[in-house]
């Protein structure tokens, strides 16, 4: 019996996902959507229950770590896919440099360059991006480790990157990128880090780490890129974007194909997987769906680094949860 909890499934590639396990591997499969709001659980909930067995049914929680500790006593994926990127904004001068330059299939595939977001700060005084792409995760595994790990057997960790991940715009003085307008370039470099520090810290327990890449995808997030862009506009611009695709294999476009490593992943072994290296979806020009690993730009010694300040920031935050 495969006990999996999928952390940010009310849409796009986490939803895909939903859909992808449920309707290929649904014989013992038990699937927990854990995200922060009930009624999105529900709607993502329902679709998955009118074409899946009874059995198999996804179970829709709000992150509840008591619930779920309560009611399974083992997980063996736990899928990291939550993540926001409020209020982007391009870089107009930046982006239309980039149209002229050797450069331009790398900017629509990453971003690099031409996305900046202004970010918010929560009630506990965190910077959001910060908080819900990389900490708040970091707490759950924290919070879920005693199901996590198991003597015998290996559980595993997938965290949702980004071709947007850069060490550019990473600072291990300035972890939750207070001081620039990356955050969420910032943040998922972290999480690139943070999963080759858990790695270090729980492979001997049976937890394994690994990052994914879904590529170029159409989904809410991208949309809110250019908020005010008019929805038939994104339209005419699919066949350019479906062109690009013949030069570049990380167009992945639609949730389902960026789901594609997610879902390669949950077949492999994960003690066989390389613990520095992103996962990516990748597609051909035909349409054809397939992942690749690539090596990550990280280091041990950071990603260490890192690990011991969310240490000391969870500590913080324990003993004094306002600040």
């Amino acid at each position: 019996l495969q006990r999996d909890v999928l952390h940010g499934a009310c849409s796009g590639i986490g939803l895909s996902l939903c859909e992808r396990l449920l309707s290929q591997d649904t014989e013992g499969l038990q699937l927990c959507l854990a995200c922060r709001n009930m009624r999105k659980t529900q709607a993502a909930r329902s679709p998955s229950c009118r074409w899946t067995p009874a059995a198999s049914h996804p179970r829709g929680h709000v992150v509840d770590v008591y619930f779920m500790c309560s009611v399974y006593n083992r997980l063996d994926y736990l899928y990291l896919n939550a993540g926001i990127m409020p209020n982007p904004q391009v870089d107009v001068k930046a982006f239309f440099r980039g149209l002229f330059s050797s450069k331009i299939i790398a900017m629509f595939a990453t971003g690099e360059g031409i996305l900046t977001q202004k970010d918010c700060v929560t009630t506990d005084g965190l910077q959001d991006v910060f908080a819900t792409n990389l900490f708040g995760h970091f707490l759950l595994i924290r919070e879920l480790e005693p199901i996590l790990c198991h003597a015998g057997r290996s559980s595993q960790l997938i965290w949702s990157s980004s071709s947007n991940a850069h060490r550019s715009a990473f600072n291990l003085d300035d972890i939750q990128h207070r001081r620039d307008t990356q955050p969420y370039s910032s943040s998922k470099y972290a999480s690139d880090l943070l999963s080759l520090a858990l790695n270090t810290h729980y492979n001997k327990q049976g937890l394994y780490s690994s990052v994914i890449c879904p590529g170029f995808v159409m989904t809410n997030l991208t949309y809110r890129i250019l908020p005010s862009f008019p929805a038939f506009l994104w339209t005419l611009l699919m066949p350019l974007f479906w062109l690009i695709r013949i030069f570049t294999n990380t167009f992945t476009l639609t949730p389902y194909n960026g789901a594609g490593a997610l879902f390669w992943l949950y077949k492999q072994r994960p003690e066989s997987l390389d613990p520095q290296a992103k996962y990516h979806s990748l597609t051909s020009g035909l349409g054809n769906n397939y992942t690749r690993p690539s090596k990550m730009d990280i280091d041990l010694e950071t990603s260490a680094a890192l690990y011991e300040k969310l240490l000391q920031l969870e500590s913080r935050n324990t003993q004094h949860p306002e600040k």
